[in-house]
């Protein structure tokens, strides 16, 4: 985080990103200065409502975040800035898009958590787009050029106002990440209870062993024996506000209906009492780690991995078949998870797989055959994407294997 002092008195000359949250109500000139080398700023976490015109003199900047701000229309200015490929303006009071707003380079756009009816119908035209987050708005359509976007491969359109199924994204060549719970074409009348319903006070939380979007998961102890649980166990407790993914109400929907399975993290119980919603289930053992890192701003929709990290073809090998099982699991039990990735992926040294995060499924039983087909396909192609990343940290020496000729036979770049 930099601040205003620095910026004003010239110490910040040269940088390529910015950040700066200091309560500003007006969008400070003096990052004008910057121009010649500012490709990221941050101003996310102020109080603005406006920007001026004079921000196209940033010509080199290609991302811009706002999150956590006034505004109540999308900056038209946006559409100026020739080489911006990155808006991001979550959690405002956006109601309004502006035709003009959309830079002509755009790549991912996130407008999540804002109050928006309706987009332009220029939106079909960024034919680069390839992120686009909508969650948690008032959409009750979606644009008719939206087909043209080619190149789109995640959409988040959950806890909106679409009464609907979208056609036109289920028909889009590239979708392969797609969360639309929370909609009313997609809501259901079936209450899942396929775990018990538990007090909070069955339960102490102890130490933090990760969060999300839509929840913190700590570790936990029973405050008396258990004889239908296990000794170990994890909570989630669901922040109860709509996410970049959609609903917590949602998710633990989805992963009731799941069920269980051995690759994937075991539901056991659940809470669900006024101002409180959580989730219990088996504590991952401590040796099992991060697979994956998420997609960074360059790789866009496509996971990262560690420097130097690499997999044997056997054991690439083997977490596919995993990951094939969890898929055919998911879809018989009409749940599109939605954020099929690596960085969702936990792994041990004999290549075992533990698959989570649920926050972006979808329970589709209500669509009709055909849309439910289309939408296991959308997911099929994450699952290619996910091997073809494998892949490209398969060590070298196992290149020219057949399980590596065979298992690239079945990425998506060698059937499209």
């Amino acid at each position: 985080m930099h601040t205003l002092s620095q910026l004003n008195a010239g110490e910040l000359a040269g940088i390529k990103r910015l950040s700066l949250s200091e309560n500003l109500t007006e969008f400070p000139l003096a990052i004008l200065t910057l121009a010649d080398s500012l490709e990221t700023l941050d101003l996310s976490n102020n109080l603005l409502s406006t920007l001026p015109s004079e921000i196209t003199q940033l010509h080199k900047l290609k991302i811009i975040f706002a999150s956590n701000n006034r505004f109540e229309t999308l900056p038209a200015v946006l559409g100026e800035c020739e080489n911006l490929e990155m808006v991001g303006f979550k959690s405002n009071q956006i109601k309004e898009v502006p035709a003009t707003s959309l830079p002509k380079k755009l790549r991912w756009l996130i407008l999540t958590d804002n109050k928006i009816t309706t987009l332009p119908e220029s939106l079909g035209q960024r034919p680069r787009l390839q992120k686009l987050a909508l969650a948690g708005n008032c959409l009750t359509t979606l644009p008719t050029t939206i087909s043209q976007l080619v190149n789109l491969e995640l959409v988040r359109i959950s806890a909106n106002q679409l009464t609907e199924c979208p056609e036109s994204l289920l028909n889009l060549p590239r979708l392969a990440w797609l969360a639309f719970a929370g909609n009313p074409f997609c809501q259901s009348e079936v209450k899942i209870k396929s775990v018990p319903s538990i007090e909070t006070s069955s339960y102490s939380l102890k130490n933090v062993l990760g969060q999300g979007a839509s929840g913190v998961i700590y570790q936990a102890s029973w405050n008396a024996p258990q004889s239908q649980f296990p000794e170990d166990i994890a909570v989630k407790v669901f922040k109860g506000e709509v996410t970049s993914d959609g609903y917590p109400q949602d998710e633990l929907q989805a992963c009731l209906k799941v069920g269980n399975h051995e690759n994937l993290v075991q539901s056991l119980a659940q809470v669900e009492t006024t101002g409180e919603l959580a989730l219990i289930m088996d504590l991952i053992p401590a040796h099992y780690k991060n697979l994956g890192l998420p997609p960074s701003l360059q790789s866009c929709t496509r996971d990262t991995f560690p420097a130097e990290f690499s997999l044997s073809i056997d054991h690439i090998d083997k977490i596919v078949k995993q990951m094939q099982a969890v898929f055919e699991h998911l879809h018989s039990n009409q749940v599109c998870h939605g954020d099929l990735y690596a960085h969702n992926t936990l792994l041990d040294e004999q290549a075992n797989i533990i698959f989570g995060d649920f926050g972006a499924a979808t329970m589709y039983h209500m669509l009709t055959a055909t849309q439910q087909q289309k939408v296991k396909q959308i997911e099929y192609r994450a699952l290619q994407h996910f091997i073809d990343d494998l892949l490209s940290i398969c060590a070298k020496k196992d290149r020219e294997s057949e399980v590596y000729l065979s298992l690239e036979s079945i990425t998506e770049k060698n059937i499209n």
